[in-house]
């Protein structure tokens, strides 16, 4: 159902990581009546292939085969699991340069940013690998005499996993590797607009020797797979990244069966850059805050406050390094590549057009680019008053909103003035300033002096309407595990 010659033509090697099938009980299987759904490239709008289109009723029997394995993988060894992560690890990083144009095909992601994914993508497996060994039986001085008290971290069972197009191969490692180190077995529902990453993990995993039914890809429409899994007992857990409306939806969904919920949802994070801040590296991280995935990215910058007093220096700078960056096909490797659909380009048109209607002054871009409809141009907005919805809303793409501030209060009452509150970043060389503004800012994460803050160590997650629990380090194992209790009289 695709054109192997798509694939060669852009440089990919093992055509078989290219996978139409979704993957279930260790098996690639079809859509009912061969349901499919069309996969395009977003830089020029060509078919890449058709993809499987599960029913609800297939979705379900996914449920039936993780089940099915959960009792096996539940006593596996912990490094038995640990060692078929590794070689799923060993397999992502010999195919790395495969799955980075098999993303950048169907996601139009700059081809340097796509290899940088799949690094990460493959760190939270390496993590994870190593992790899998570590729970251990904590015990617990007693309060009962004649008593021992054990707890014992166990896997909740089987782990449904929602997964965005913006990120399609980190997203899945991350929360795939987590919940299969700790003992589960999962469901993976990945976008249907960047279906082709999560079968080519699917594939590697196969080869790395997972039993069947541990790890399923059930590809289709969002609503008819995921919906039978949030009403499904079984699955007690349900991990997903996305948008904060459908955040909100899928936890009605699951309060009748009570799961466990991870909810990565929207961001909006504030850049602040005050007057003794290095003003050469401010500019230069909030470009990549800003600029990184073409906007595309839930810790992209969407509001910079910037201290009256270099004001008018930063914007200058701001948009003199915007103006260079450069727009293409992510194959050729620019800094900006299309977005994903054209309800994001009319994002950035609604914004742009709303900011200047509230008197915000265009100093560079504004409008779709000529290289297609997908393409929208790197785009600074100055004055831009918090009135306009840029300032209450994510944009999601490449359009920066820059204002003044003039005190440290006022800054960080505007800064929290959102449902949202996943990361904020700080420039700043005061460091009781620094301090006061970590903690005064209502936010999960906070990045003082630069942007790169992820990794697989770390925590990831935010709070307010950004979300609940964590993914990334220890937290994001426990999440798919729960403590269990034993009071043991020995007499």
């Amino acid at each position: 159902m695709s054109d192997s010659a798509i694939w060669t033509r852009n440089g990919i090697t093992d055509t078989r990581l290219v996978r139409s099938f979704a993957y279930v009980g260790g098996k690639w299987v079809g859509g009912d009546d061969t349901a499919t759904f069309a996969v395009t490239n977003p830089a020029d709008g060509s078919a890449l292939g058709a993809v499987a289109s599960l029913s609800a009723d297939q979705a379900c029997a996914a449920v039936d085969a993780a089940q099915g394995a959960f009792g096996g993988w539940a006593m596996t060894l912990p490094q038995d699991r640990a060692a078929l992560l590794r070689r799923w690890f060993d397999l992502i990083l010999a195919h790395r340069e495969d799955l980075a144009r098999i993303m950048v095909l169907e996601q139009g992601k700059p081809l340097s940013e796509a290899r940088g994914e799949i690094d990460y993508a493959a760190s939270f497996v390496e993590y994870y690998a190593e992790e899998a060994k570590r729970p251990n039986i904590e015990g617990v001085t007693s309060h009962l005499p004649d008593a021992e008290v054990e707890l014992w971290l166990e896997p909740v069972g089987v782990a449904a996993l929602i997964t965005p197009w913006n990120f399609p191969s980190a997203m899945l490692t991350r929360k795939a590797a987590a919940a299969m180190a700790a003992g589960c077995t999962v469901v993976a529902h990945p976008s249907a607009e960047t279906p082709y990453s999560a079968l080519a993990l699917a594939e590697l995993a196969e080869r790395a020797g997972f039993p069947a039914g541990v790890f399923n890809v059930v590809t289709g429409n969002a609503a008819v797979v995921v919906e039978p899994w949030t009403q499904d007992a079984r699955v007690r857990v349900l991990s997903f990244t996305g948008s904060t409306n459908i955040g909100q939806l899928l936890y009605r969904q699951c309060a009748g069966t009570v799961k466990k919920l991870v909810l990565e949802l929207g961001g909006h994070a504030p850049v602040i850059v005050f007057k003794n801040a290095d003003l050469d590296a401010a500019v230069n991280e909030t470009i990549k805050a800003k600029f990184a995935t073409s906007g595309q990215d839930c810790l992209g910058a969407n509001r910079i406050y910037v201290e009256r007093a270099i004001y008018e220096e930063f914007c200058r700078r701001f948009t003199d390094a915007v103006q260079r960056l450069t727009i293409g096909r992510g194959i050729d490797d620019p800094d900006i590549g299309p977005l994903m659909n054209e309800k994001a380009i009319r994002k950035q048109e609604e914004h742009v057009a709303d900011a200047l209607a509230h008197g915000a002054t265009l100093a560079c871009g504004g409008k779709r680019d000529a290289l297609g409809p997908l393409f929208y141009q790197p785009t600074v907005l100055t004055d831009v008053p918090d009135a306009a919805e840029i300032m209450r809303d994510e944009t999601f793409g490449p359009v920066a909103a820059i204002t003044p501030f003039d005190t440290e209060e006022e800054v960080v009452a505007r800064a929290n003035a959102t449902e949202y509150g996943l990361i904020a970043y700080l420039h700043c060389h005061d460091p009781r300033r620094i301090y006061r503004m970590t903690r005064a800012l209502q936010f999960g994460m906070v990045a003082v002096n630069r942007t790169k803050v992820t990794g697989a160590p770390i925590p990831f997650g935010g709070v307010k309407q950004s979300g609940l629990g964590r993914e990334g380090a220890r937290r994001g194992m426990e999440e798919f595990m729960e403590i269990k209790y034993v009071c043991r009289d020995w007499a």
